[in-house]
């Protein structure tokens, strides 16, 4: 089982109908060099690269933007098209005065699987006490939540939001709270590697902005960022994979992954063991 952490469905043509939606995307995500592209170009793609499920992550940082630039309900369309293929997860803008309600009906009546936040694009510090209610709401469904951490290159964000150490009296507070640092936090891989180390409940993932080859970017995190056994010997139960599609094709992505030397036990948690546990759909 191979399972992609990371997916943005910002051109899934299934919810681009409208066009200065598509417009607000493209501008606030970054993407003005890409289409809309079907489900079934899709299906190819992960079958050419031996991917069986994707994590979509929505994005609402409407209080700023006036507007949700990939809602929960389109995530929800999404899911009912390929209901064996594709996980929802939802998002919220911390900042809404119903942030609470927002997602408790993205758990209850679109049973998303998760919640999606982007401290540097909506603006906020993870550690804020205003985001307790909203972890308590998670903690409360069981849902798990993925964190962007560290670089965006989507316009208008500060990293200062998203720094790795940002996250850990999350992390400490929150012990029985599955939480993921995606992009391992990058470039502070090593205070990402610190905080796993500390906390079982965290979780980080590969979706990694890479600025040469993957092969090259991911023997450099590593093999020289980390120690080259560290993901063996220390990680293994808490790195996934994640591709950060559209910016980053999956398939490139895992041959990254798939060049680097770790034991195939390891290979298979990084793959999809580890995503299984954190997205509760073990056993």
């Amino acid at each position: 089982m191979v399972i992609d952490m990371h997916v943005h469905p910002a051109l899934f043509s299934d919810i681009c109908g409208d066009k200065d939606r598509l417009k607000l995307r493209c501008d606030e995500m970054g993407y003005h060099l890409m289409g809309p592209s079907p489900l079934d170009v899709l299906d190819k793609q992960n079958a050419y690269a031996g991917i069986d499920k994707m994590v979509l992550l929505p994005l609402d940082h409407s209080v700023r933007c006036g507007e949700v630039v990939i809602t929960n309900e389109e995530i929800r369309t999404l899911v009912d098209k390929r209901p064996d293929m594709l996980i929802g997860f939802a998002s919220v803008d911390p900042h809404r005065s119903d942030a609470v309600e927002v997602l408790e009906r993205a758990f209850t009546e679109l049973q998303l699987t998760g919640l999606k936040l982007n401290p540097a694009k909506q603006r906020f510090y993870p550690d804020d006490r205003m985001m307790w209610p909203i972890y308590e709401k998670c903690l409360e469904h069981n849902k798990p939540v993925v964190f962007h951490a560290g670089l965006s290159w989507e316009p208008d964000t500060l990293c200062k939001y998203s720094h790795p150490l940002r996250f850990e009296e999350v992390a400490l507070e929150f012990p029985q709270l599955r939480l993921c640092l995606a992009h391992m936090g990058w470039p502070w891989v090593q205070e990402t590697a610190m905080l796993m180390i500390k906390y079982p409940n965290l979780y980080a993932d590969t979706a990694m902005m890479y600025m040469d080859s993957a092969e090259q970017f991911f023997d450099k995190v590593f093999k020289h960022d980390m120690g080259e056994y560290w993901l063996d010997h220390n990680f293994q139960d808490q790195v996934m994979f994640g591709s950060n599609a559209p910016r980053f094709r999956p398939v490139r992505i895992k041959r990254g992954l798939d060049s680097l030397k770790m034991r195939e036990d390891t290979r298979r948690k990084l793959y999809g063991e580890n995503a299984m546990r954190f997205l509760g759909l073990e056993g």
